[in-house]
């Protein structure tokens, strides 16, 4: 691996970060800038699947756009690979929480997001992007048990809550 190598992961890193901050800050705009426009997202196993920027951009603003929506999205242990000069691939950890106030819950999961990226006028963008749960639970915010609704194993990874 090459100082120049190491400066490309360093930059799909802060790629990354930055989608996840967008999530949570609720930055449409910026996030948008953040993906090809052809991009392809898969999330919860795929039961969640858009086609193209302005769809992936579009459903995450009315699945979390709420006032009421309040998400942390945490992505550790990048497993980043350069494909070729302009391609490169990535696995990431991810651990999240949503606090959903007008349900009075909280989500709270861990998945593998399964990324490709494309470098278009020197920058880095998400060209694909997608995550498979490891779990997912529900619970009220009154103290009540969980509840499970996603598991690698016994789900396949994909949640039962309505997006």
């Amino acid at each position: 691996m090459t100082p120049e190598d190491l400066i490309e992961l360093e930059a799909i890193k802060r790629l990354k970060y930055a989608y996840l901050r967008c999530l949570d800050q609720k930055n449409w705009d910026e996030l948008a800038t953040l993906l090809t426009e052809d991009a392809v997202a898969r999330y919860s196993g795929g039961k969640y699947s858009h086609d193209g920027r302005e769809a992936i951009v579009g459903w995450l603003r009315d699945a979390m756009g709420a006032e009421t929506f309040h998400s942390s999205h945490r992505c550790t242990h990048p497993e980043i690979d350069l494909v070729s000069p302009v391609d490169a691939t990535g696995v990431w950890a991810l651990d999240d929480t949503v606090i959903e106030t007008s349900f009075d819950v909280t989500i709270r999961g861990a998945a593998f997001y399964t990324d490709r990226y494309r470098k278009l006028d020197g920058r880095w963008l998400i060209a694909e992007t997608g995550y498979k749960r490891s779990f997912e639970e529900i619970q009220p915010r009154d103290g009540s048990a969980p509840t499970l609704t996603a598991s690698w194993w016994s789900t396949d990874g994909i949640s039962s809550l309505d997006g």
